[in-house]
């Protein structure tokens, strides 16, 4: 049985979904307002493994991803661009996506611009005023509407935030983000009035747009309902956002939202955490263009637990791709081996490398356990080429393709 460190009890615990056999998962996607990094895909690449193996295991796994494209920082960008937001986000999301093949992620079933999601948005806000969990202001001129957190029982329950220092004088947060990851201890935005940017939507409640605080709740109610197994993204939105989302779905339907959490560590490049003033942030394209392949590229960010820190360099990469290469070397071989003239039986491979594969991924997805492990004993039917019966060598191959629809990287 898989066994998943749920970040929400802070335990590993057995997967169970609310529907024997199927399940539903959402996954934290980019802010299009930029291309995604390095980084942005290791968070991607763990949940794609996530759903490849819960699809091994025989579920039907219906997977949301939450692209957003209305935001404060859209707006700014597309201004510097010269662009309209449709125009800036578009771009970055095909470039996104086209990213996905070359890593070979699974393009979610739905993927969903917060732009789509305006309706549900803006009735969640409608409901959470009228419930009395958010409340409308004017801002410089500007009626909003915010959440108050005091009014949510169990309020920062994810992050396990500490209540009793929460300020008791009102204080109002008016944009979507804030630089770093600091708590905002007070109310958050999440409806913006008409302003000066002039991004508006026509809506039941007036004309305006949904902060960036109520997007993923109002998508993944909006296509998935207001009940789901398993969200999933990085560590970083274990600040104010997956708390955010939380408290405003719950808030609306009184139901527990996401059963399981999980969240994977920073990636980090030569010890330093990506920053443009740096100049260290990496795009698939400079990994490419350094002559690596996708399927290299997927293996490095995928191997090792997906809850660590994992520190990037090329001459890393070069030393994990040569663990790569030299396992796809021998698959090859299997693959092109021939009736050996004496065979023999012994021991028999069959169903050995999905259970001590499964038996790594059961482990709260251990990546590099089962690639160790699978090289290991994939190494010793290799040296047995010579004497090892076509059926048995077929076999093999079918159990590597197996394991392939998870990893991704061997064929």
């Amino acid at each position: 049985m898989l066994r998943i460190y749920n970040t929400l009890t802070r335990q590993v615990e057995p997967f169970t979904p609310l529907t024997p056999g199927e399940l539903k998962m959402y996954t934290c996607g980019p802010s299009t307002y930029q291309p995604a990094h390095i980084g942005n895909y290791r968070t991607f690449l763990y949940e794609d493994v996530l759903q490849r193996y819960l699809e091994y295991l025989g579920y039907k796994v219906t997977r949301l991803m939450t692209l957003t494209d209305v935001e404060d920082k859209a707006i700014i960008q597309a201004k510097k661009e010269h662009l309209t937001i449709e125009q800036l986000t578009q771009k970055n999301e095909a470039v996104f996506f086209k990213d996905f093949e070359l890593l070979g992620i699974k393009k979610p079933d739905y993927p969903v611009r917060a732009s789509q999601a305006v309706d549900q948005a803006a009735a969640l806000t409608a409901k959470l005023v009228a419930s009395g969990h958010a409340y409308w202001y004017t801002h410089q001129g500007v009626k909003n509407a915010y959440f108050d957190p005091l009014k949510f029982s169990g309020f920062g329950k994810l992050s396990r935030l500490d209540m009793s220092k929460w300020p008791k004088r009102r204080r109002r947060y008016h944009k979507d983000t804030y630089p770093g990851t600091p708590w905002n201890m007070g109310d958050f935005i999440i409806w913006h009035g008409c302003g000066l940017e002039h991004v508006c939507y026509k809506t039941a409640i007036g004309s305006g747009r949904p902060a960036w605080n109520i997007q993923d709740a109002a998508i993944v109610t909006k296509y998935m309902g207001y009940s789901i197994d398993i969200a999933c993204g990085g560590i970083d939105n274990l600040v104010r956002h997956h708390d955010y989302s939380i408290a405003i779905a719950e808030s609306a339907s009184g139901r527990q939202f996401a059963r399981y959490w999980l969240h994977g560590g920073h990636l980090y490049v030569n010890g330093e955490k990506m920053s443009k003033s740096l100049g260290n942030v990496l795009y698939v394209g400079d990994v490419v263009a350094k002559g690596f392949s996708g399927a290299q590229l997927r293996f490095y960010l995928i191997y090792g637990g997906y809850r660590d820190e994992l520190d990037f360099t090329f001459e890393k990469l070069s030393e994990a791709s040569k663990r790569l290469e030299l396992l796809r070397g021998m698959v090859g071989d299997l693959q092109k081996a021939q009736q050996p003239r004496d065979s023999c039986r012994g021991d028999s491979y069959v169903g050995r490398l999905t259970a001590e594969f499964e038996a790594h991924m059961n482990n709260d997805l251990d990546v590099r356990g089962a690639f160790d492990t699978l090289t290991e004993t994939v190494t010793g039917i290799h040296k047995k080429l010579g004497t090892l019966p076509m059926e048995e060598i077929e076999n093999v191959v079918s159990d590597l393709r197996r394991i392939d629809s998870v990893f991704r990287c061997l064929f």
